[in-house]
């Protein structure tokens, strides 16, 4: 990035800050501070710092408009002394980060940028459908990181003293990282006999479960020859088998619905470990673990504006998440109302703030927020008016 760039972007996030409330994390004098400056040696973090060394936070973000701004999810004695041993460390906020590049099905190199960030959001939701129901959290706060995701931050004091192993036991869960298909199923009296049953109270048992009945919905709503095909596409199911599991749906509907895996014979037990399979796939969550068991990690700002991009890092609330457009609801209102002049050197099409443009290389007048966009991931340079 050209020194005349980094200018333009420095005074343009100067001006944001000056006009917009930065709220402060809980217990902010506990935490330490980092920023990364608009430098021209690069992206080196000045950390160490104490609130009591910024002092008033909008203020300070007004007079330096930093390029990136952290926080730690810990919380210390003394958050601005130079060596972590000498913070003397409390506690800390469970962080969770969804990074798109990390996610299936997913290829930096080839996939669009509107595209990874819609399999972050996904993952996200799959995350917190995990921590909502699996955990009952209650203080949590999700955000958009500005740049390729999202993180959750988990402030329930029950786990805030939680060391590194046991959160990466959390880790483990969520990830179904070893996850024993046989510890979903466990026996139970019925009568005088013994049944052995999916554990539908919660957890993986409950997701694998609430899998069997929707499969099972969907196969009788299908002629028969088709239901037996649909089961025949799950491994170890062949053609006697599937009409044995048929039978067992169609001849004892309740038993399924109790998670009873021994109901219609061994077939059964074949398709809910098949189903398992398919839920640990599709519902664990694509977390990035050092995020998460590191007790002192330092995390975007909510409402800082992510340098890689010109976007808001903004916090969402549950509801409004499964609506939010990054590239429309992050895009600061600062930006928008006015055009300036850029030189485009990485040409192509872009999807941003609800609109697609085809732009080819050279000097182009666009939407600001659309040049402090591009600028910041590195696809033009600023000139002059």
């Amino acid at each position: 990035m050209d020194g005349r760039t980094r200018e333009y972007l420095e005074g343009r996030f100067g001006d944001y800050y000056r006009s917009t409330d930065i709220p402060l994390p809980p217990a902010p004098s506990e935490r330490e501070w980092g920023v990364i400056p608009w430098s021209a040696g690069g992206t080196r973090m000045h950390r160490h710092q104490s609130l009591l060394d910024l002092g008033d936070l909008s203020d300070y973000l007004a007079r330096t408009a930093p390029r990136h701004v952290y926080f730690s999810s810990a919380r210390f004695a003394d958050p601005g002394a130079a060596s972590m041993d000498d913070k003397e460390w409390r506690e800390a906020d469970l962080v969770f980060d969804i990074d798109a590049d990390h996610l299936p099905g997913v290829d930096p190199e080839t996939t669009a940028y509107p595209d990874m960030l819609e399999a972050g959001k996904q993952a996200l939701l799959d995350l917190l459908d995990i921590l909502e129901d699996d955990f009952a959290f209650d203080e949590m706060q999700a955000v958009f990181s500005g740049g390729r995701g999202y993180h959750v931050h988990v402030r329930d004091e029950s786990i805030r003293g939680l060391d590194s192993e046991a959160r990466r036991e959390v880790v483990d869960y969520i990830r179904a990282i070893d996850l024993d298909v046989d510890g979903l199923i466990e026996t139970r009296q019925h009568g005088t006999t013994t049944r052995r049953v999916l554990r539908t109270e919660g957890g993986w048992g409950r997701r694998t479960h609430q899998r069997l009945l929707r499969f099972v919905d969907g196969l009788m709503d299908l002629e028969e020859e088709a239901a037996l095909e649909r089961l025949k596409e799950l491994d170890g199911i062949g053609d006697g088998r599937a009409k044995t599991i048929l039978g067992a749906f169609q001849n004892n509907p309740d038993a399924i619905r109790e998670g009873n895996v021994e109901a219609g014979g061994p077939g059964v037990r074949t398709l809910v470990e098949a189903l398992a399979q398919e839920t640990i796939t599709d519902e664990t969550s694509p977390i990035d673990e050092p995020v998460t068991t590191d007790t002192k990690r330092l995390i975007r700002l909510p409402k800082s504006i992510h340098g890689g991009s010109g976007l808001v890092v903004e916090p969402l609330d549950r509801d409004e998440i499964e609506a939010f457009d990054p590239l429309v609801d992050a895009v600061p209102d600062r930006f928008r109302g006015r055009d300036i002049t850029v030189r485009v050197t990485d040409p192509g099409e872009v999807r941003f703030d609800d609109d697609t443009f085809t732009l080819q290389s050279g000097v182009h007048s666009v939407r600001e927020s659309l040049g402090v966009f591009l600028m910041a991931r590195g696809r033009a340079e600023k000139v002059s008016e």
